[in-house]
């Protein structure tokens, strides 16, 4: 059996390096948006507007989204171990599953919140709601771009999401307060609020996916098995290619693994070198485990076999540990 790794030291110091931005940006949004949470939370009650509480419970689910954050990159940072052997780098995976299920179960409550006052109609103040709003769109702007610039990974990316809803959020509840101010017309918030919820019902829904695909170890979307499979069939020397596996190790790192059939064991090493650059050429599969199987030629004189070296033995021949 043999792997390749491609360059773990560059690898490891881009994610330090990353990583530590990552949480400095976590820290700062963490305490704007804690502080203004509050803020908007008794404003939004003052003035009776559900855009405003459904904003402010939007940041709320904010901070706790950079919690979790925080934590997961902490973790993250962490060097394997004797019993994390691929280190500890899914924490992060963990961390954006947990803060898309959030997502979900606040935009629930917000849908069955907003029917409630379009069914029983609620007094806004409409001044009180723009003012609010318009605070809260100038630190949501602030967090999202401080996050889409200096906070990476798919943990970053979902602490992003929950901001870009509070920002659409903000929008919402400005433009409530503005036609309950200029119309009286009340039922303009609750809609809005529905509306602000299924606009990032579909993002949320792609980071679930996104997360989960990643837990269950699911073939990346972005790579076809078949043409993985195919292009190292295709390698001189090589006959077939069987047990392919291909996975995320985290959100950046994929990785396969393989049994190689070959005619002759002696063409090994060429296939070998052969399809570890294939792979980080043409797929940016970095992290490779390739397995030879061989028919073996009866050696001379009297062998003992550890096991039964026969196409029968486990369906696909045996490799270089036969005997």
């Amino acid at each position: 059996m043999s792997k390749s790794h491609a360059a773990p030291d560059r690898h490891g110091h881009r994610h330090r390096t990353d990583g530590h931005a990552t949480r400095r940006v976590l820290w700062i949004a963490l305490a704007l948006t804690l502080a203004f949470a509050l803020i908007e939370a008794l404003g939004g009650w003052l003035a009776g507007s559900l855009a405003l509480i459904s904003d402010a419970g939007h940041m709320v689910t904010d901070a706790a989204s950079f919690v979790v954050a925080l934590i997961a990159a902490t973790v993250t940072a962490r060097p394997p171990s004797e019993r994390a052997s691929y280190g500890y780098a899914r924490a992060e995976v963990i961390a954006a599953f947990v803060n898309a299920l959030a997502m979900l179960a606040l935009i629930v409550w917000i849908a069955v919140e907003a029917v409630l006052r379009l069914l029983t109609p609620a007094p806004v103040s409409g001044p009180t709601v723009m003012g609010i709003a318009g605070a809260g769109l100038a630190i949501n702007l602030t967090v999202a771009w401080m996050l889409s610039r200096h906070a990476h990974g798919i943990n970053a990316r979902g602490a992003l999401l929950h901001v870009l809803g509070d920002l659409l959020g903000s929008v919402a509840a400005f433009i409530a307060g503005a036609v309950v101010y200029w119309t009286g017309w009340t039922p303009i918030d609750p809609i809005l609020s529905l509306v602000v919820s299924l606009l990032i019902l579909r993002a949320t829904l792609a980071l679930l996916r996104e997360s989960t695909g990643v837990l269950m170890e699911r073939v990346p979307a972005h790579l076809s098995y078949e043409a993985v499979g195919q292009a190292l069939a295709k390698l001189p020397g090589v006959t077939g290619i069987h047990d392919l596996h291909i996975w995320r190790m985290t959100t950046e790192r994929v990785a396969l693994s393989a049994h190689v059939m070959l005619n002759d064991g002696a063409a090994w090493p060429r296939a070998l070198a052969a399809a570890q650059r294939m792979l980080a050429h043409d797929f940016a599969i970095d992290h490779v485990t390739l397995q030879p199987a061989w028919p073996v030629a009866p050696p001379s004189g009297r062998v003992i076999p550890v096991a039964p070296v026969t196409e029968s033995t486990n369906g696909h021949g045996s490799g270089p540990h036969a005997h």
